[in-house]
């Protein structure tokens, strides 16, 4: 019989095995790096990549953070933190691994929810001109 020694969790956040597509931008240059997530919690992540990036530095991440994270919907965030530990490239994919404390987040607008607005407010405007007008509105099956 071995025993195994009993390893203690240092995480305060429950992690959630994800792997999603980041966008990695280290502060101080203009160029984004893509990546991918390990794992993920509120407060951290470990990820993969092929920049090389140091202990300590700060970054920026950018992912469609999962409902089960949220406690909400799918959110489109950016993420600042710093990345508390470097893992050399594993042999199967050749990537860097980084453990990344995140410090702050910042809800970005979903593209699509934005144009999708925009085209409902010149659908529900154009109605509302025809209303007063006292025309009636086009027909949706009609184009003009």
């Amino acid at each position: 019989m071995t025993d195994t020694p009993v390893q203690h969790e240092r995480r305060s956040r429950q992690r959630f095995d994800f792997q999603i597509p980041v966008s990695l931008r280290v502060e101080g240059s203009d160029r984004e790096e893509p990546a991918f997530t390990q794992d993920l919690s509120a407060r951290g992540a470990f990820l993969h990549t092929d920049c090389v990036v140091d202990v300590g530095a700060a970054v920026e991440l950018t992912l469609l953070m999962p409902s089960e994270i949220t406690l909400a919907e799918s959110m489109r965030v950016r993420c600042r933190g710093k990345v508390l530990r470097v893992a050399r490239r594993d042999a199967i994919q050749n990537k860097i691994g980084l453990a990344i404390e995140l410090l702050s987040y910042q809800y970005l607008p979903e593209k699509q929810a934005a144009s999708q607005f925009s085209s409902d407010f010149e659908r529900i405007s154009l109605l509302h001109e025809h209303a007063l007008a006292e025309d009636p509105p086009p027909s949706p099956l009609r184009r003009n």
